[in-house]
C-alpha cells in the first residue's frame, strides 16, 4: 500500500516516468523507526486509505541533532483542501515533539505549488536547495523540476 501511495504522489508530478524503483526505496527505509499513519473514510462499507503520513529520521547537518523527516505525505485528490494534510502535518509535529526532536523537515519539488503553499502556511521555510544536473542529455528530462 505504501508503494502505491508513493507511486501516486510522484505520478502526479512526473506522469511519463516509471517508478518501479519505489519498492526498493520502501524496503530500504521502512522500519520500526519509520512509522506510517493511514487516513481512512469510515462511512463507506469497504474502507480504503485516502491519506498517508510516513515519518523517518534525519540528522541536522548544522547542529548534528536527530530531526524528524517527513518521507511521504499524501492525500487523494478527491479529499484535498479539507484539512487532512494540515492534520497529518500537525500529527507529525506532535510525534516529533513527543520524542524530543526540535525540528521537522521534508523535501518538496519546486513544481509542486499546492504542497509548497501548504508547508509555508504551516510555518515551514526553505533552508537549503537540492541541486541536480542531468548527465544524460535527452534521457530522463527533469520534468516538473526547475533547471
Amino acid at each position: 500500500m505504501l508503494v502505491k501511495f508513493m507511486h501516486w504522489t510522484y505520478q502526479e508530478l512526473f506522469p511519463e516516468q516509471n517508478f518501479s524503483h519505489l519498492a526498493k526505496t520502501v524496503d530500504r527505509y521502512l522500519s520500526t523507526q519509520t512509522p506510517i499513519w493511514w487516513v481512512e473514510v469510515i462511512d463507506k462499507p469497504a474502507t480504503s486509505p485516502i491519506g498517508c503520513l510516513w515519518l523517518g529520521n534525519a540528522i541536522d547537518q548544522v547542529e548534528g541533532d536527530r530531526v524528524t523527516h517527513i518521507f511521504l505525505l499524501y492525500v487523494s485528490p478527491s479529499h484535498r483542501r479539507l484539512g487532512i494534510g494540515t492534520a497529518l502535518v500537525t500529527h507529525a509535529e506532535n510525534w516529533a515533539k513527543a520524542r524530543g526532536d526540535r525540528q521537522i523537515g521534508l523535501q518538496v519539488f519546486v513544481s509542486n505549488q499546492p504542497a509548497l503553499n501548504l508547508y509555508q502556511k504551516l510555518g515551514f521555510r526553505s533552508e537549503s536547495i537540492l541541486m541536480v544536473k542531468s548527465l544524460n542529455e535527452g534521457r530522463g528530462k527533469n520534468i516538473g523540476r526547475e533547471n
